[in-house]
């Protein structure tokens, strides 16, 4: 790891060198730059995790939280998705499409299962090919709510 490590959300003009040097990696995401806020860790100037959270008409969804291979499991992805949820989560409720295998991972941020149904419309219709079975594609919808704060029950 070279360089200091900083978390801090990214400028529209940076918004462009996640897709870049990240997304790339990762179901090549772009971001909408007049709903979407990302937040990223960097290495030094080398983006090494980012994380989304966008708005929706209805709702704010967390989407694409990604650290790169070589960066996992040193709890960077959490160090951005707390920063997301401090500026994005402290008054409205985050809601995501939760891979299985994270779900820990996101409850231990204070997000917890729900049903499909109690999604945001728009944000469960970005699901609609799925047909109702997110199962099947190995995610589960989840939310958090404002004012959360899962580290008090430790």
């Amino acid at each position: 790891l070279t360089g200091e490590v900083v978390v801090r959300e990214l400028t529209v003009a940076e918004m462009e060198r996640a897709e870049r040097e990240l997304w790339i990696h990762y179901h090549q995401q772009k971001a909408d730059r007049k709903r979407d806020r990302l937040f990223a860790v960097f290495a030094g100037t080398k983006i090494i995790g980012v994380t989304r959270c966008a708005r929706h008409s209805d709702g704010l969804e967390v989407d694409s939280v990604y650290v790169l291979d070589e960066f996992r499991l040193r709890g960077f992805a959490r160090s951005v998705m707390k920063l997301l949820i401090e500026e994005c989560g402290r008054n409205e409720t985050l809601y995501m499409h939760s891979r299985i295998e994270l779900m820990d991972f996101y409850g231990s941020l204070g997000f917890h299962p729900i049903r499909e149904a109690e999604l945001p419309k728009t944000i469960r219709e970005r699901f609609d090919f799925c047909l109702g079975e997110l199962k099947g594609i190995d995610v589960c919808p989840m939310k958090r709510d404002p004012g959360c704060n899962p580290e008090k029950n430790t």
